[in-house]
């Protein structure tokens, strides 16, 4: 079920926390995140990561829950996500002595 959206919100915004890195390439990395504002659909694009200047430009471009690929995420939810683009390797997995990193952004138009 997804979020609704409080009046005067912006209803595209969308975060992620990631909470493991599992493979990382140049410009593509699979985490596993927990859906913290969404509903987060495939091609949404993530700008900035909470509490850093670090930049990056990523494309979410395949998501996985419970084995099943889905064009959404709720909020609440925990999935596999495939990110492509700029700033990949400024991704780490979190604990809970160093926090978990939460990378924010906008779904694509409709």
């Amino acid at each position: 079920m997804s979020e609704i959206p409080r009046p005067g919100s912006d209803s595209s915004s969308v975060e992620l926390q990631i909470d493991r890195v599992v493979v990382a390439s140049l410009e593509q990395a699979t985490v596993t995140v927990r859906c913290l504002r969404g509903p987060v659909r495939r091609g949404a694009r993530f700008d900035r990561l909470r509490g850093s200047a670090q930049a990056i430009e990523l494309t979410l471009t395949q998501a996985v829950v419970y084995g099943h690929r889905v064009a959404a995420l709720d909020t609440g939810l925990t999935a596999f996500v495939t990110l492509r683009g700029e700033g990949v390797e400024h991704l780490k997995s979190g604990t809970l002595a160093s926090g978990w990193q939460i990378i924010e952004g906008a779904n694509p138009l409709p």
